[in-house]
C-alpha cells in the first residue's frame, strides 16, 4: 500500500508525445498555428480596410487640406479661409442651402412616411409577401439612371403619361420639371420612388420582430388599427425609426443625380439646385477646388452634428 502524496504523475498514453513544458508561456509554434490559420481572414480585412482607407479616410484629408488651399497656374498655395469667404459671399450658396433643406423636409414626409406605411401593408398578408417585398425593392435594384429616364418620359409636357391622365380627367397639364413651383416636388416623388424599397424591408424586418401578444393584448382593450401603430408598432421600432430618419436626412442632404439628371441640376431659376450640385459646380466648372472643398467641409461638419445629436438622443433614450 503506498502512501498518498501531494504530487500529481502524468500517465503516458500510447502512441502520444506529451508536449513540452514551456513554462506557462505559450510556445512559438502554437503562435505560428493560429498565425497560419486566421492568415486568410487577417488578408481579407487587410484588404477591407487599405479599400476603406483609400477610398474613404484619404478623400476626407485631402478635402479638409484643399480647402484651406488655392491653386493657380499651376501653384498650390495655402488661402487660409479665404476659400469659405468665397462660399459664404456666393449667392447661389443661400438659395442651394434653401433647396437642399427644403428637399429633405419634402423627402421626409413621403420618404419617411410612405415605406413605414408600405411596410405596415405588407406585413398584414399571409401569403405572397416574398412577391411583394420583391415588387416594392425592384426599383433599387434598377439602374439609377434608367429610373430617372423613366420618370422624365412620366414628366415630359408633350407626351408625358402624368400629362395623358390629366388630360383623360380633364385636369389643366403641368410643366412638371419646367415650373419652378413643381420641379422640386416633382424630383422629391422620384427620388422616393427610386429609394423607398431598401427602408420599406428594414421596416418590415423590425416589424415581423414584434411579437404578436402585444398586438392581441391591445384588440382586447378595444384598440383599432390607428390606435395599434401609435401605442404598438411605433414605440416597438423606435429605434429603427430614429436610425433611419438619421439616414436618410444624411442622404436626402447629399441629392445630387435626381436633380442633375431630370432639370440639368440647376433646374428653372435655381429652384433644383443643391448644395451637392453647386460643389459639383465650383469643382469641374469652376475649377475652383478650393471653394468646393470649403463648401464640401461646411456639409460634412453639418452632418456630423446630426449624427452627434443622434448618438446623444439614442443614449439618452436607452439610459
Amino acid at each position: 500500500m503506498t502512501a498518498p502524496t501531494l504530487t500529481t504523475t502524468t500517465t503516458k498514453e500510447p502512441g502520444r508525445t506529451p508536449a513540452p513544458d514551456t513554462g506557462g508561456k505559450p510556445g512559438r509554434g502554437a503562435f505560428t498555428h493560429a498565425l497560419r490559420r486566421n492568415l486568410t481572414a487577417h488578408g481579407f480585412l487587410i484588404g477591407a480596410v487599405l479599400c476603406f482607407a483609400f477610398f474613404s479616410w484619404y478623400p476626407m484629408v485631402r478635402e479638409f487640406v484643399l480647402a484651406f488651399q488655392k491653386t493657380e497656374d499651376g501653384r498650390t498655395t495655402w488661402a487660409g479661409w479665404s476659400n469659405f469667404t468665397t462660399v459664404f459671399n456666393d449667392p447661389a450658396i443661400w438659395q442651394a442651402w434653401r433647396n437642399t433643406l427644403l428637399f429633405t423636409l419634402l423627402a421626409l414626409l413621403l420618404g419617411f412616411v410612405v415605406p413605414f406605411v408600405v411596410a405596415i401593408v405588407i406585413n398584414e398578408f399571409r401569403q405572397g409577401q416574398g412577391y411583394l417585398r420583391l415588387l416594392v425593392y425592384l426599383p433599387v435594384m434598377l439602374p439609377p439612371v434608367a429610373s430617372v429616364l423613366l420618370f422624365k418620359y412620366l414628366y415630359d409636357p408633350g407626351y408625358g403619361l402624368l400629362n395623358e391622365v390629366f388630360r383623360l380627367l380633364h385636369l389643366p397639364e403641368q410643366q412638371w420639371l419646367q415650373d419652378p413651383d413643381l420641379s422640386l416636388l416633382s424630383v422629391v416623388v422620384a427620388s422616393t420612388w427610386m429609394n423607398m424599397g431598401g427602408a420599406a424591408l428594414i421596416y418590415l424586418a423590425a416589424l415581423q420582430g414584434i411579437p404578436g401578444e402585444l398586438y392581441e393584448a391591445a384588440e382586447l382593450d378595444g384598440a383599432g388599427l390607428l390606435r395599434k401603430i401609435w401605442h404598438v408598432t411605433i414605440p416597438q421600432t423606435r429605434l429603427i425609426l430614429l436610425l433611419m430618419l438619421l439616414m436618410q436626412i444624411i442622404a436626402t442632404m447629399q441629392v445630387f443625380v435626381e436633380p442633375f439628371l431630370l432639370t440639368g441640376g440647376a433646374g428653372p431659376e435655381g429652384s433644383t439646385t443643391t448644395v451637392v450640385y453647386l460643389i459639383y459646380q465650383y469643382a469641374f466648372n469652376f475649377n475652383n477646388y478650393g471653394a468646393a472643398a470649403a463648401l464640401g467641409l461646411v456639409l460634412l461638419v453639418l452632418l456630423a452634428g446630426f449624427s452627434a445629436a443622434y448618438a446623444k438622443f439614442s443614449r439618452t433614450d436607452e439610459e
